[in-house]
């Protein structure tokens, strides 16, 4: 190494959460170099047997911090600057094998996937590939031929998978982020075991292009980090249509994932008690005191049943979606078979019998379910589950490959079949020093809504960040206020008064265009709000003329939405509603519903109770 690139500070110990990463960089005390060598250090003096499939070496991440150093000279804006990650070894970087954890497998990537790409151009930092289970095929993390990633709190234990050397890099503190992809949890599994974060978007937000394909029609990019922030900043990085990979949507170009303000009410939907499957009582425990902790947040708790959820998961395994895997797969198990591991082998043999009417059955089923389980998420903003009902010894899960692997996607498996999108956050520890985690699930594009969520209940439930460099986790730094974490100047504000705000009929119209909410506050004290005679039922927001009395503040949410989002939303908007300037209590201005003076003669007005919320609440009690 370097002497000379050795930080001024010890930075052996630092967290590389963005924010103290940031923080290091920005005090000139760390430049990306100086990072590398106490990365590397790092490695060196932390275990990490099987982590990796392909480290690169120190002179080659030197060569590329040095890179990042003089296109900052040269004024390039970056914004994941000197930020190290990983990639899952199903993802391909150019110049590098990619093996899907086959050796057979194995071919040099003549160009990096999509999603890398766009990290690299941001300044993010590649320090190598890491391991999983073959062809992205299990929850476990042992079926690899390049070894078994043990858990960093307890080597006895699984890491999950099958993104788990990419959950283990991040939690032994190797890198600020790692890409891994889920199919039936491969995202989620290893954040609960490793104490991060897992971010499962909304299928085709993020490309697949340069994926070796588990299922192809379900697979997602996923991010594990140590914050809710930092996964969303990233997939934000990423995010956008990408018309190489057959899978993505056009809309995904006016998603942003990043979280906006929390909304001071909401609903949330949580398994029944009877269905709460849980193989420990510490792991009860700590579910039901992070569902105290969301009611605490302003939610009310719903209890659902999730027979129609589990009905989908159990086609993933035993439907036409197996077959899938044979795409990448196949011809090796058909050519050279021994060159699988035997669990694999067999999970892709059975694969192989569906046929084209089984196929035809199992989409008809999936269309049923939908219809049962779609309504839902216009009652609720998120459901509450825990990531999984427990963790496994590695020895009984070896002696147990199917059984206990099938346990563990429980609560994961169904997700992506039912096109959602699901966040994975610590939610503290067990007895035993393990972690637990839960996940929050929504429908397509409210990615944002549930990052809005998942970083305040990750702050209150302080579970710590990732596993440090033992088996105790790093301190959570404070978090950022919201106004901190807004987008940039492609997005507007649009202010909502009755039932577009959240946990109201409407809102989803919202969410599903990628909108997130910045505030709660009240307009100016000069508008009068009516009730409208609609369906569904919405009030109308008049501003008070010279010589019409005295107006009043009215309730609002102001969310923020694309241009391009906005656009969409406006074309729905009929009269006697329109938009036009609203004047919040601080005097701003913004886009926001207004209703024509001439709809609101004869119509109640709710002015005095102060907004649609309390006009409802008022109608209940009466």
């Amino acid at each position: 190494m370097n002497s000379k690139s050795l930080p001024s500070f010890d930075a052996s110990q630092l967290s590389l959460d963005l924010c103290s990463l940031r923080a290091a960089y920005a005090s000139a005390a760390l430049t990306p170099l100086a990072l590398v060598d106490a990365l590397y250090a790092r490695l060196a003096a932390t275990p990490h047997a099987g982590v990796f499939i392909h480290q690169l070496g120190y002179e080659h991440a030197a060569d590329a911090a040095r890179e990042l150093m003089r296109r900052a000279e040269r004024g390039e804006p970056m914004a994941l600057y000197g930020v190290p990650f990983v990639v899952k070894d199903n993802i391909d970087v150019a110049g590098l094998d990619t093996t899907a954890a086959c050796p057979a497998f194995a071919h040099r990537a003549t160009q990096s996937a999509s999603v890398v790409a766009r990290l690299l151009v941001q300044g993010a930092l590649l320090l190598g590939k890491t391991n999983l289970d073959q062809f992205a095929t299990g929850l476990v993390g042992v079926r690899s031929p390049y070894g078994i990633v043990h858990n960093p709190f307890d080597e006895r234990y699984l890491s999950g998978g099958s993104s788990s050397g990419s959950a283990v890099a991040v939690a032994r503190g190797f890198c600020s982020f790692a890409l891994g992809t889920d199919t039936a949890g491969s995202g989620r599994v290893p954040a609960a075991f490793n104490n991060l974060v897992g971010l499962k978007p909304t299928r085709g937000m993020l490309s697949a292009h340069g994926v070796v394909p588990a299922c192809r029609s379900l697979d997602c990019v996923s991010v594990f980090a140590l914050c809710v922030d930092d996964a969303c900043e990233v997939a934000h990085a990423m995010a956008g249509f990408d018309a190489k990979d057959p899978y993505a949507r056009a809309s995904a170009a006016r998603w942003d994932p990043r979280p906006g303000a929390l909304p001071p009410h909401f609903r949330f939907a949580q398994p029944m008690a009877a269905q709460l499957l849980l193989n420990d009582d510490a792991d009860r425990v700590l579910f039901e005191r992070a569902t105290a902790r969301v009611q605490s947040l302003g939610g009310q708790a719903r209890e659902i049943d999730l027979a129609p959820f589990h009905a989908v998961a159990a086609l993933l395994y035993g439907g036409p979606w197996a077959a899938e895997r044979l795409e990448a797969a196949g011809e090796i198990l058909e050519r050279q078979p021994s060159a699988l591991l035997p669990v694999i082998a067999e999970i892709l043999s059975g694969a192989a019998q569906q046929s084209a009417q089984q196929t035809f059955d199992a989409l008809h089923q999936l269309e049923q379910l939908k219809q049962l389980t779609n309504p839902l998420w216009d009652s609720v903003d998120f459901l509450l589950v825990p990531t999984t009902p427990g963790i496994h010894r590695i020895e009984d899960v070896l002696r147990e490959p199917i059984r206990l692997n099938s346990e563990l996607g429980t609560y994961t498996n169904f997700v992506n079949l039912l096109d959602l999108c699901a966040l994975s956050v610590p939610a503290g520890f067990r007895a035993d020093g393990l972690p637990f985690g839960v996940t929050l699930i929504s429908r397509a594009g409210r990615d944002a809504l549930l990052a809005s969520y998942g970083r305040q209940l990750q702050a209150e439930l302080g579970a710590g960040l990732g596993a440090g460099l033992g088996a105790m986790a790093w301190a959570q730094p404070p978090l950022p206020p919201a106004a901190a974490i807004r987008s940039s100047e492609d997005r507007v504000a649009l202010a909502v008064v009755g039932a577009h705000l959240s946990g109201q009929p409407l809102n989803h119209q919202l969410t599903d265009l990628g909108g997130r909410l910045l505030s709660a506050t009240r307009t100016a004290a000069s508008y009068r709000l009516y009730a409208l005679p609609t369906q569904p039922a919405k009030p109308g927001l008049v501003r008070v003329s010279d010589g019409d009395g005295p107006g009043h503040a009215i309730e609002l949410e102001v969310w923020e939405l694309s241009n391009a989002a906005l656009g969409s939303f406006m074309r729905g908007v009929g009269a006697p509603l329109c938009i036009g300037s609203v004047e919040l209590a601080d005097g701003t201005r913004v886009l926001g519903f207004l209703c024509e003076s001439a709809a609101t003669r004869g119509q109640p007005e709710i002015s005095a109770l102060g907004g649609w919320r309390a006009y409802l609440a008022s109608l209940r009690s009466s």
